[in-house]
């Protein structure tokens, strides 16, 4: 080091150049930098001025120097008389600023992403500025080959690797893929097909980059990417590239194109072309189906890393960085088209996301992002000792300890105890990725009775002894299932991977108690997925999947029969911290908008697919939390009225946005933001009692001047606006789609039902409820609130309500009325016979405990409003003991029975029952509710 140092001292002495600059931070890196990199010596000691302009420019201490390249290099270009000069001005360019970044590297002024940043930007300047040069000079010769526009058009130059991710490191090929847009004949004499032309421009422009002078060469360029490979022509037109994606493309080259981006050339054609290969890359669904390429390609990696010659590769060695690409890559090629956030080229970001999204653990992916960073280091270490493209390890003593010391490790020992500790977890997470179930034995009893391979005796048998107590029932449903139309039309590839799933379907059902029924279900959710490829290979594939399927579908038909209309949600089976942990409404609301941010504003149905993806797979996780107990069944309610304000308020904001681009706010509102109208929640959602297929009872609500315009260019009266609006959402609930409806609305509570407003005013609905309402109107009353729209209308709706509730009745008119309602209701409603209790509707059930809150609250509101501010039967109860209609210990009675009648319901409907149990339940409470309501309401 010493002895280059003296020489490098000594040229720019002889050559009278000057004297560096006295500057600390250049004093305190040289030492390290000279010792670690025979590159930045040998570039400074051919060039002693390249250090000092370097020093002298500031460029060596800038952060901000990669905006400068294209600029600068275009400027220096201009001197160029031929391709000789052209090829001399780009690599002293190029060698000078791989100083600058090795040197910043080394010395850790730099941050690794900076590093790669800086590399790759650096390849693109060099890529544009030398392309736009040869393209000139050819058009001059050839003629000008010219775009949809008229304008000349450049070719599109697609990076692909790290250079397309920006990852690019310190002596990286890279790999291009040459394309332009519009195919014709330029109008020179022999009439030159734009395709020839461009590929002389193409093959100009590689040897620009790659070819080996005195001054070294600039990047070595990669082009076995491109369609059909080193067999295939060097460019094609967009055409020719979609027919090849679309026909001819391999499984690889999706993984190859997650990274692929326009660096050079007309990059808005480029962008046109990104658009054009997206549906190639990803896709619409889950798509699992990758998963048997992604296998074989893991396959491949994993006995590549066998070879001798592999073990101390960082790269391409066990635990290497091309293990931690895989992990993230697989991700986006299977998740990718349903998670737009991970459309992303960079790896770092993509963990990062992995783990936001909850496809890794945070613990994983933290590990992944430092063992990426570390290994990437080391990378650019090796590389930049020489400038070779190397990921090897040294084997000289004298490299090692060069490498271990430019880590900042003490000695080769530490080094490499701490690589082989990252190796060694990478690999643990590698083969942990999609590992698939074991191969199962070809001769299993499973295998042998799904392929009904012998004769119906000895397949009883085989049932028999797999667990199914009634073999000859169960032989016939396999029987009947095999010959279903469904199943005789699956294509070959589906019919392979049921016939992979079934075995193990078998096997486990016949492992459960009433195994029959189970199976039957699991047929039931089977076929009605069979069509569809990718779902039968994500339960093929993970076993744990298909055991949390099994087990939802032992406890409750309803989620089998959920699951087999919404086919989707199958992928919520995978990961059970999920799956039995119900979201806070905080989280709700964060992951709809994550969800929705991901869909074009303007795209109607990928907004309704949102939202139902949504509800439906927030309901199954309170579903499947409820089954197993991980929540208490008295809150399940609590979870599902979240999941139905949360979808509300949306519902309302995306709405309130449509009619707003069209005809403008209300005056004095924004396009974005919901003013002035309210959804009012009633019955069971007003009164947080939501089940699993309830609907929903709304009115809407608006607050202002019914004559006042919106201020759009297409402007509508208020009243009109908000009808609209109240259209819309309706629309947006109720619209059928593939993934199903939101919800059923009912909105016969409005003043004067179905032959009223869609939407009333907040004055005009006060005045129908204190003028002309019936008294089951203010019952209904005593159960409703605000649930959507702008909040600042819920104290004005709660006032009005309690002034209704709190008018002065008269006693005797009111018990008659309620009684006379309760008995209509009961006479048409009310299932219960002498075998069977009408858990709601039957006499002393849960309508009469509503009945008594109801009446209870229409008398005695006006003894303490804020008391009876609540709408939920609990919380009233105990308003009504508080102004002592109630004793505590009645009320605490109701609240009890009130509680386990919902509960039992609950449980009902995920069986799909009836809320009818036998007339030998609830004896004592019910007598209970009969003795209070006679107390209280008189007679029966």
């Amino acid at each position: 080091m010493e002895k280059s140092w003296q020489q490098f001292l000594e040229r720019l002495e002889a050559e009278n150049i000057g004297q560096l600059p006295n500057d600390v931070n250049l004093r305190q890196s040289l030492p390290l930098v000279w010792a670690v990199s025979s590159f930045v010596v040998s570039q400074c000691l051919r060039r002693p001025k390249l250090l000092l302009d370097l020093v002298e420019s500031g460029d060596l201490f800038s952060q901000q120097r990669r905006g400068c390249y294209l600029a600068e290099l275009q400027t220096l270009l201009q001197a160029a008389e031929d391709e000789k000069s052209l090829h001399q001005i780009l690599r002293r360019f190029r060698n000078r600023e791989m100083v600058r970044i090795a040197w910043r590297d080394i010395a850790g002024w730099a941050p690794l992403e900076d590093v790669l940043c800086d590399l790759s930007l650096l390849v693109e300047a060099c890529i544009q500025a030398s392309l736009v040069w040869l393209f000139d000079k050819a058009c001059l010769r050839y003629g000008v080959p010219v775009g949809p526009d008229g304008l000349p058009q450049l070719p599109v130059i697609i990076g692909m690797g790290k250079l397309g991710a920006w990852e690019l490191n310190f002596s990286s090929d890279i790999d291009l893929i040459f394309a332009f847009e519009q195919d014709g004949v330029l109008d020179d004499k022999r009439g030159t097909s734009y395709q020839e032309f461009y590929l002389r421009l193409c093959r100009a422009l590689v040897k620009a980059l790659n070819a080996q002078t005195e001054d070294g060469f600039v990047f070595r360029v990669d082009t076995r990417l491109r369609p059909f490979g080193e067999s295939g022509p060097l460019v094609m037109s967009f055409e020719a590239m979609d027919i090849y994606y679309q026909s001819q493309a391999r499984d690889w080259e999706r993984y190859a194109m997650i990274k692929a981006r326009p660096v050079a050339g007309d990059l808005g054609a480029g962008e046109r072309w990104m658009a054009m290969i997206k549906p190639f890359v990803y896709r619409r669904y889950l798509d699992y189906r990758a998963l048997a390429a992604l296998r074989d390609l893991k396959s491949k990696i994993m006995q590549e890393l066998k070879r001798r010659d592999r073990m101390e590769d960082i790269k391409l060695g066990p635990g290497g960085i091309r293990e931690i690409e895989f992990i993230a890559q697989v991700f986006q090629l299977i998740r990718g088209g349903q998670e737009p956030a991970l459309q992303e080229r960079r790896v770092l970001v993509v963990l990062a996301r992995l783990a936001m999204l909850g496809q890794l653990p945070q613990v994983d992916a933290n590990k992944l992002i430092d063992f990426y960073r570390f290994l990437r280091l080391v990378e650019n270490r090796l590389q930049e000792y020489a400038d070779q493209q190397t990921q090897q390890l040294p084997e000289d003593e004298e490299g090692k300890e060069r490498l271990a010391y430019s880590l900042g490790f003490e000695n080769w020992p530490a080094f490499y105890a701490h690589l082989q500790t990252v190796r060694e977890q990478v690999q643990s997470m590698f083969e942990q990725v999609f590992a698939g179930p074991e191969t199962e034995d070809k001769e299993s009893p499973a295998k042998l009775v799904w392929q009904l391979e012998g004769d119906d005796e000895s397949l009883k048998l085989q049932l028999e002894h797999l667990g199914f107590s009634q073999a000859a029932q169960v032989l016939s449903q396999l029987k009947v299932f095999r010959q279903s139309r469904v199943i005789h039309a699956l294509p070959s590839q589906a019919e392979q991977e049921l016939d992979r799933l079934m075995p193990a379907v078998i096997e486990l059902a016949g492992q459960c108690d009433n195994s029959e029924v189970l199976l039957q279900r699991l047929l039931s959710v089977i076929e009605a997925i069979a069509s569809r490829t990718a779902y039968l290979t994500l339960l093929a594939e993970n076993p744990d999947a298909l055991a949390q399927l099994a087990k939802l579908a032992a406890a409750s038909p309803w989620i089998a029969h959920f699951l087999a209309r919404q086919p989707i949600l199958l992928d919520e089976l995978l990961d059970p911290r999920t799956l039995y942990a119900p979201l806070t409404r905080q989280a709700l609301e964060e992951d709809l908008e994550r969800r929705l941010s991901a869909v074009d504003d303007k795209d109607d149905e990928g907004q309704l697919n949102a939202l139902r993806h949504f509800k439906q797979s927030q309901v199954l996780r309170v579903a499947a939390a409820d089954i197993v107990g991980a929540i208490p069944t008295r809150i399940v309610s609590d979870y599902l009225t979240d999941i139905a304000e949360v979808v509300l308020n949306k519902a309302a904001e995306l709405a309130w946005r449509h009619l707003a681009r069209k005809h403008g706010p209300p005056p004095g509102g924004n396009p974005q933001q919901v003013k002035d109208f309210a959804m009012i929640g009633y019955g069971k959602l007003g009164g947080i009692e939501l089940g699993y297929a309830s609907d929903l009872d709304l009115v809407f609500l608006f607050d202002g001047d019914p004559s006042a315009e919106t201020t759009g260019p297409r402007p509508l009266p208020l009243a009109q606006f908000y009808i609209r609006l109240g259209q819309r959402v309706i629309h947006i609930l109720t619209t059928p789609m593939l993934s199903g409806i939101l919800y059923e609305v009912d909105m016969r509570l409005r003043p004067s039902g179905n032959a009223g407003l869609l939407v009333s005013s907040m004055a005009a609905f006060a005045r129908y409820q204190r003028e002309s309402a019936w008294v089951w109107e203010h019952q209904a009353l005593v159960r409703a609130r605000w649930v959507a729209g702008n909040k600042t209308l819920a104290p004005t709706f709660a006032q009005i309500r309690m002034d209704i509730l709190c008018l002065e009745r008269h006693p005797e008119h009111l018990r008659q009325e309620v009684v006379k309602m309760r008995r209509k209701m009961r006479d048409h409603l009310d299932k219960s016979d002498s075998s069977h209790f009408d858990l709601k509707q039957g006499a002393g059930g849960m309508v009469d405990i509503e009945f008594i809150v109801q009446f209870g609250c229409l008398l005695h509101a006006k003894l303490d409003r804020e008391a009876f501010q609540f709408t939920d039967n609990l919380r009233l109860l105990d308003a009504l003991a508080k102004v002592k209609w109630l004793t505590e210990k009645e009320a605490a009675f109701l609240q009890e029975t009130y509680l386990y009648y919902r509960e039992r319901g609950h449980r009902l409907a995920l069986q799909e029952c009836e809320t009818l149990v036998p007339a030998n339940e609830f004896q004592q409470q019910r007598a209970g509710v009969k003795e209070i309501w006679q107390r209280l309401v008189g007679e029966f």
